[in-house]
C-alpha cells in the first residue's frame, strides 16, 4: 500500500484544500492515484460539521463555512497543524470505529514524543490532556466517508492562538478548554511535521 505524503509551507484556502481532497477521494475509489496524507495549515476560518448548532457560534458576526464532514463547529487558524488523508477503507477494514481508534492512537503518538499524556474521551471526539485536573482538548477529528473513502482528517493544536476559540463553542463541548503544545510548554517544534508523518505512515501503512 503507497501512501503520498504532502506538506504545504503556505497557508492553504480551505474551500480549495476541500475541493482537492474530494477530487482525491474520487480517484482512490476508481483506483487512479494512491492513498494521500496532507499537512498544512489554514489561515483563520471557523468550519461547520454536518451536526452543527447554530447556538455554537458566540459571536454571530463571524464568518463560518458549512462542511461536509462529521463534527460540529471548530477553528483552524496559523500556527495549527492540520492534517488531512484520504484512506481506501475498501482496501483496509470497512470500520469506522478502528479508523477513528487508530487516528486516536496517530495524535496520541505524536504527542508522547514531546512528553505529552493525553487520551480520547468516549463522549467528546478528539484527543485531550490533564493539566492541574482540569481536562484541555489539543486535536480534534472530522470525518467523512463515501463509497468507504475516509477523508478530511485532524487538527492539532501547536502554537496557535488560543483565544480565537472564544468566538464559538469548539466541537460543541461547553466550556470546553483548549490547549497547545507551546501551552504546555514545548519549545522546538521545528520537526512536528517530520513527527506527524512518521507516526501517520507507522499507523497506516
Amino acid at each position: 500500500m503507497n501512501i503520498e505524503v504532502k506538506n504545504s509551507v503556505k497557508p492553504i484556502d480551505y474551500n480549495d484544500s476541500v475541493n482537492m481532497l474530494e477530487k482525491r477521494a474520487n480517484e482512490v475509489f476508481v483506483g487512479k492515484k494512491s492513498e494521500l496524507l496532507w499537512i498544512l495549515e489554514h489561515d483563520t476560518v471557523y468550519t461547520a460539521g454536518t451536526s452543527y448548532n447554530e447556538e455554537e457560534l458566540i459571536n454571530k458576526k463571524i464568518k463560518i463555512i458549512k462542511t461536509n464532514r462529521g463534527g460540529k463547529i471548530t477553528l483552524h487558524a496559523p500556527g495549527q497543524k492540520v492534517v488531512y488523508f484520504v484512506l481506501n477503507l475498501n482496501k483496509r477494514k470497512k470500520d469506522i470505529r478502528l479508523l477513528i481508534n487508530n487516528i486516536e492512537k496517530c495524535i496520541i503518538s505524536i504527542l508522547k514524543e514531546y512528553n505529552i499524556n493525553s487520551y480520547p474521551d468516549k463522549k467528546n471526539i478528539g484527543i485531550w490532556v490533564k493539566e492541574k485536573n482540569n481536562s484541555y482538548k489539543i486535536a480534534a477529528i472530522g470525518l467523512r466517508v463515501k463509497k468507504w473513502i475516509a477523508y478530511h482528517g485532524f487538527a492539532l493544536n501547536v502554537n496557535n492562538d488560543l483565544t480565537k476559540y472564544k468566538e464559538i463553542i469548539p466541537c460543541g463541548i461547553k466550556n470546553a478548554k483548549i490547549t497547545s503544545l507551546e501551552q504546555l510548554g514545548v519549545k522546538n517544534l521545528n520537526n512536528i511535521n517530520k513527527i506527524i508523518v512518521d507516526k501517520f505512515l507507522n499507523t497506516f501503512l
